[in-house]
């Protein structure tokens, strides 16, 4: 019986004993003796908390705080687990987030996933280099074109990558973070990242609903990003859903989305602080996808200038969408 891995032990003045910071799990114990505070402190660092009681306490007082423990969620019954090569701090996250299922487990399962994020601004490599750093075993990557000055940001693009091409930039730095993940193109991902510049491309998001592959839009635009929404499967809207709402907002937008599409350039800079916010945000809704949660989320978070917080928006299906008619054909 351990303490759950990143749990802290804080003694404070008043003699009690607080367990966990996050208000979500922490608990607070009062009426310690010196010796059981000296006990759950080395229990912190990974040592099993012992089953008889410390110099002083009886064997009743010692059993009970330990039940008490164990109903609070706080405690890990399990064989001890060795550091995870890569996604330990997503581990531990998730140990004390999921009392059920272990965060190694997690961790290992997202190892055996492939993600292609296709699209390597430096909105697109912050997805790429989050999915990795979160455990993505595969994480393929896709984009002809070459880094540009303005592509150059924190993190990510150096100066003397300029004027190479973004995709060998990109492994060098997901090998650089995580050397052991695979960034080789697939037949099959899992999911795949659409990062597109001004509007999301129609075709390729058809041709993956054809093929039923799940599918995260992120759209970099002039002063912002939009992330969302994830299609998976029927019961959500698809990316051509979203433009015929936007074609009943404004008549012009199905030739405003064939201009973008067909006009030169390598699209707008993006902006530090939104590449930031959008590129974590899309990792964060894929990893969650990869952890189980196959559900649609008929979302799309606007992350703009210069205001700091997302932006939501719901979708519907449109009917006049032929994924609506898909989803009413029993399978």
């Amino acid at each position: 019986m351990r303490l759950r891995t990143g749990l802290r032990v804080l003694p404070l003045d008043s003699g009690d004993v607080q367990v966990g910071v996050d208000p979500r799990w922490a608990v607070r114990i009062a009426g310690m003796t010196p010796a059981e505070t000296a006990a759950l402190c080395t229990a912190a660092r990974g040592v099993a908390i012992p089953v008889r009681p410390p110099s002083g306490t009886c064997l009743s007082r010692w059993d009970a705080l330990r039940a008490d423990l164990r109903t609070a969620g706080l405690v890990d019954d399990g064989p001890r687990l060795r550091p995870l090569a890569v996604g330990e701090p997503d581990a531990r996250a998730w140990g004390l987030l999921d009392p059920v299922r272990s965060g190694h487990d997690r961790i290992e399962a997202r190892g055996r996933r492939c993600v292609l994020v296709a699209g390597l601004g430096p909105t697109g490599l912050a997805v790429a280099v989050a999915l990795a750093a979160g455990g993505v075993g595969t994480v393929a990557i896709e984009d002809d074109r070459l880094v540009r000055s303005v592509d150059v940001g924190p993190g990510g693009y150096r100066w003397t990558d300029v004027g190479a091409p973004r995709e060998e930039v990109a492994r060098r730095v997901l090998h650089d973070v995580v050397p052991t993940v695979t960034t080789a193109a697939v037949d099959d991902p899992g999911l795949v990242v659409l990062v597109d510049c001004d509007t999301a491309d129609p075709v390729r998001a058809a041709t993956l609903v054809s093929r039923d592959v799940a599918h995260l839009s992120v759209v970099v635009g002039e002063a912002g990003a939009a992330v969302g929404p994830l299609v998976a499967g029927p019961g959500g809207p698809c990316l051509r859903c979203l433009d015929l709402h936007r074609t009943d907002e404004d008549p012009q937008w199905t030739e405003l989305v064939t201009k973008v599409a067909t006009s030169p350039g390598q699209g707008p800079a993006e902006v530090g602080v939104v590449v930031g916010l959008a590129g974590h945000l899309a990792a964060a809704l894929v990893l969650g996808y990869l952890d189980g949660d196959r559900r649609p989320v008929p979302t799309t978070w606007e992350v703009t200038l210069p205001d700091p917080l997302p932006r939501e928006r719901t979708w519907t299906v449109h009917p006049a969408c032929a994924c609506a008619h898909q989803a009413a054909v029993p399978a």
